[in-house]
């Protein structure tokens, strides 16, 4: 009996963890993203990027600035249709993990990351390095948000079938 209780405590837990999850990197990534069209504040971090400071070759730091805010809006967007369109929803956690891998990219190729040593132990910078680091937990839930919605469009999909069967 307190197993049942347990089990169902936890599966309501699973739900708000998953809810509070997804909707919580909708929040970020639109804020994030709405931020972009205000300053730029990845300039530093792009231009000492082997990966991205290409772009800097054919595109002004507003016009990447609005690209990059761009697809951190529409990651929001799609991310946020998940109880109505799962499929769409994949291809938003697809774009949020694009966009944080790039970011944690950071993490190795900008100066000032870590700020100093305590016995040996590299310490992070509160900028940019622990600004850096959040991004990783990110990725993590845009993996999870992908499984869900991967799993919700398989089990819609199985469900349609029967539905166009018994028709």
């Amino acid at each position: 009996m307190i197993d049942e209780h347990l089990d169902r405590g936890a599966d309501v837990l699973s739900r708000i963890g998953k809810t509070v999850s997804r909707y919580g990197l909708v929040v970020v990534l639109a804020w994030i993203g709405v931020g972009k069209f205000v300053k730029m504040e990845s300039r530093v971090l792009i231009q000492d990027s082997p990966l991205m400071s290409w772009l800097y070759d054919f595109l002004s730091f507003d016009t990447l600035a609005a690209a990059l805010g761009t697809m951190e809006i529409v990651a929001a967007v799609l991310l946020a249709v998940h109880p109505l369109w799962p499929r769409l929803a994949s291809l938003g956690s697809l774009l949020a993990i694009v966009l944080f891998l790039g970011t944690i990219s950071f993490l190795f190729t900008t100066p000032g990351v870590v700020a100093t040593f305590a016995n040996g132990v590299p310490v992070l910078s509160a900028q940019p390095g622990q600004f850096l680091l959040k991004d990783l937990v990110l990725l993590g839930v845009s993996f999870t948000t992908l499984a869900e919605s991967l799993k919700a469009r398989s089990h819609y999909g199985r469900r349609l079938g029967r539905v166009q069967e018994s028709v």
